[in-house]
C-alpha cells in the first residue's frame, strides 16, 4: 500500500505536460483516456496476469454482464500481477460474478419502483436523483446500477431530461437534486453546464449535487474549462467515490483541492468491500488523506446486495466492529457515518456500535471507545422547565 501521507508529499501532477503527453498513467486528455480505456477480454490480458477467474469472469462480462471500462490512469494504479491487488478487485472481474447469492436483487435500491418520469427517481420527498447518462469513466464491478450502467444509451434522451426539469418545477417539496448515472462528468462541459443552469433557475431548489467518480477514476477531468464552467452555479457539491488509499495519488488529490479551490465542497462515499478495504487501519488511512486533501469523509456504506456480487460484500458485523474500532482514533470530520441503503428503496438507515449499556429511572449508562462505562443522569423534568403546564406557558 502507498501510504496517503507519501502521496500528498509528492504534489500535484505537472500542469505543464502537454495533452497529447504518454506518461506511465497514460494520456493526460480526459477524452483520449476514455477512447484508450481496457475493455476486452484481450485488453486485460495485455495489461493483467489474468487469473482464470478473471478470464472467467471477464468473458461472462463480455457476452451478457455489466461492461469491462478501465482508463489507462485506473489501471496503472493496479498491481498487475497480483490479483489481490484492492484496486484491481474493484474492475477487473471474477467468474464469481456468474453467482447469485441469498438476497441478491437485480435493483436493490427499488428505483425502479420509485422512478417519476424516464430518469428520475425519487426516495424522498425533498429531493431527487437525476440519471444523467449510463456511461462512466471505469465500471465497478460492485456497481449499484449494473442493471443499466454501460448499456450503450449514453446521455438521457431530451425528451426524457425535459420531462425530469418539467417534474421537479412544478414539484416545490423537491429542495435538492443529486446527478449521478452512469457518471455526469462523462458528460461534455457544455451539456452538463446547460442542464445544471436549467435546474438551478428552478426557485426552490436550493442544492445541486453531482455524484461522480471521476476525480478517482479520471482526475484529468477536473480542469479549469470545467471549473469555470460550473462556478456560476453554486452551491454545486461534489460527492466522490474513494475506496482505498492507494486511490489518493497526486493527480486524485489535485482533482479534489481544486474542486475546493473553486469553491466546490467535495464529500466522500466509501463502499465497504471484502478484502479490499474492510480492515480499520486501512479506512483509517484513507479518512486521514481525505481530510488532508479536503474532502470530508461521508458515508461509510454497507455495500448493496446486488446481484453477482457477495463475492465483495461483508457481514454487516464487520462494518459495525471496524467503526468500533475507528470511534475515539479518527476526528468527528473524519469519521463518516456507517449506512445501510435498505433493500427495496425503504431509505438509509444509520447503523453502528451499541454504546448505550442500560438506561433506568433517568439514568443512561454508556460504555465510551476506552470500553468505561460511566452514568449521564437526565435533569428533572422541573429544572428544565419542561414539560410546561399551559399557565407556566402563557
Amino acid at each position: 500500500m502507498i501510504p496517503s501521507s507519501a502521496l500528498l508529499r509528492e504534489g500535484p501532477p505537472d500542469a505543464s505536460r502537454r495533452d497529447d503527453d504518454q506518461g506511465s498513467r497514460g494520456p493526460a486528455d480526459w477524452r483520449a483516456q476514455l477512447r484508450e480505456a481496457l475493455r476486452s477480454v484481450d485488453a486485460l490480458a495485455a495489461h493483467f496476469d489474468l487469473t482464470p477467474s478473471e478470464r472467467r469472469g471477464a468473458e461472462l462480462a463480455a457476452e451478457q454482464g455489466l461492461p469491462i471500462q478501465i482508463t489507462p490512469y485506473y489501471a496503472s494504479l493496479c498491481d498487475p500481477h497480483d490479483p489481490s491487488c484492492p484496486i484491481r478487485r474493484q474492475v477487473v472481474p471474477q467468474a464469481h460474478e456468474a453467482r447469485e447469492a441469498p438476497g441478491d436483487m437485480i435493483d436493490p435500491l427499488g428505483e425502479v419502483a420509485h422512478e417519476m418520469t424516464e430518469g428520475l427517481i425519487q426516495r424522498y420527498p425533498d429531493r431527487v436523483l437525476l440519471l444523467v447518462s449510463d456511461q462512466c469513466a471505469i465500471y465497478c464491478r460492485f456497481c449499484t446500477r449494473s442493471r443499466m450502467v454501460g448499456a450503450g444509451q449514453g446521455p438521457l434522451r431530451s425528451e426524457a431530461r425535459e420531462g425530469a426539469i418539467d417534474y421537479i418545477s412544478r414539484t416545490p417539496a423537491v429542495r435538492d437534486v443529486i446527478l449521478s448515472g452512469g457518471d455526469p462528468l462523462t458528460l461534455s462541459t457544455e451539456r452538463l453546464r446547460s442542464l445544471i443552469a436549467r435546474l438551478r433557475a428552478i426557485e426552490h431548489v436550493d442544492t445541486i449535487r453531482i455524484a461522480t467518480r471521476v476525480p478517482v477514476s479520471l482526475p484529468m477531468r477536473i480542469s479549469d474549462e470545467l471549473l469555470s464552467a460550473l462556478r456560476p452555479y453554486h452551491p454545486l457539491w461534489v460527492m466522490t467515490h474513494f475506496n482505498h488509499p492507494k486511490e489518493l495519488t497526486p493527480e486524485a488529490i489535485g482533482a479534489c483541492e481544486r474542486l475546493a479551490d473553486a469553491g466546490f465542497p467535495v464529500m466522500n462515499q466509501t463502499v465497504l468491500l471484502a478484502g479490499i478495504n474492510d480492515q480499520a487501519d486501512v479506512l483509517e488511512s484513507l479518512f486521514r488523506g481525505l481530510v488532508r486533501a479536503r474532502v470530508r469523509p461521508y458515508y461509510l456504506l454497507q455495500m448493496d446486495p446486488v446481484r453477482g456480487t457477495s463475492h465483495l460484500r461483508t457481514p454487516l458485523a464487520r462494518g459495525i466492529g471496524i467503526m468500533e474500532k475507528l470511534q475515539g482514533r479518527l476526528s468527528g470530520i473524519a469519521l463518516p457515518k456507517l449506512i445501510v441503503d435498505t433493500p427495496g428503496g425503504m431509505g438509509k438507515v444509520p447503523v453502528g456500535p451499541d454504546y448505550v449499556v442500560a438506561r433506568h429511572d433517568g439514568r443512561t449508562r454508556l460504555r465510551t471507545h476506552r470500553g468505561v462505562e460511566v452514568d449521564y443522569w437526565d435533569p428533572p423534568a422541573a429544572s428544565c422547565g419542561w414539560p410546561m403546564s399551559r399557565e407556566q406557558d402563557d
